[in-house]
This record gives C-alpha cells, structure tokens and sequence, in this order.
C-alpha cells in the first residue's frame, strides 16, 4: 500500500436496495467505477452531467452549411456563376442552424 496514491481506506456498508439506488445513479451518470464516484459524491456532495446533445446537433449543421458554402464558393470561382439553386440550399442549411436554436430557446424560456 505504500506506493498507493490513496493509502487511506474508508469502508461503510449499505443494504441491497441503498446499493441498488447507487448503482442506479451511476448509470444515470454513465460511470462504472464505484471508487470514484462514490469519493466524488463524498468530496463535492454533487456531480453535474451536461448533455450536449443539442450542441452536437447544432454542430453537425453548421459543419454541413459550412461545406455547402465551400462547394459553392469553388464552383463560384471555376465558372463565374451563382445558381439559384446555390441560394435555396443555403436558405435550407440555414434552417438547418435555425431550428435547433430556437428549440434550446423554448427549453430555456
């Protein structure tokens, strides 16, 4: 135990519905390992989880407008047209942006 970086242990024992409701909780938290969690709990007394599943959404649009943009750029700079098409795809991946914005605002408000 010397080379340990926590040498110190700290036992305590529970029933088999306290366990269950612990282990419950760190599924919630999508964590596997009792040790640490259980330390977390007892230091900070809270873990907060952020689901960013919206931001990844959000991302995921912006990344597609983005590369609409560049396709449209390059075909620009070869040809020297714009197409009326080019705009309706824009306006669409702008929506694209738009509607998960507005859904984090109605969740927010």
């Amino acid at each position: 135990m010397a080379d340990r970086t926590r040498p110190i242990r700290i036992e305590f024992c529970v029933t088999e519905q306290e366990k269950k409701l612990i282990e419950s909780k760190m599924a919630q938290l999508g964590t596997r390992n009792m040790g640490a969690y259980l330390r977390k709990m007892a230091i900070d007394g809270y873990i907060i989880k952020v689901d960013y599943n919206e931001q990844k959404k959000l991302a995921a649009a912006v990344s597609r407008a983005t590369t609409n943009i560049n396709h449209i750029c390059r075909r620009f700079n070869s040809t020297g047209h714009f197409y009326a098409d080019d705009i309706a795809d824009l306006k669409e991946r702008q929506a694209e942006i738009w509607s998960p914005l507005r859904e984090v605002q109605k969740k927010e408000l």
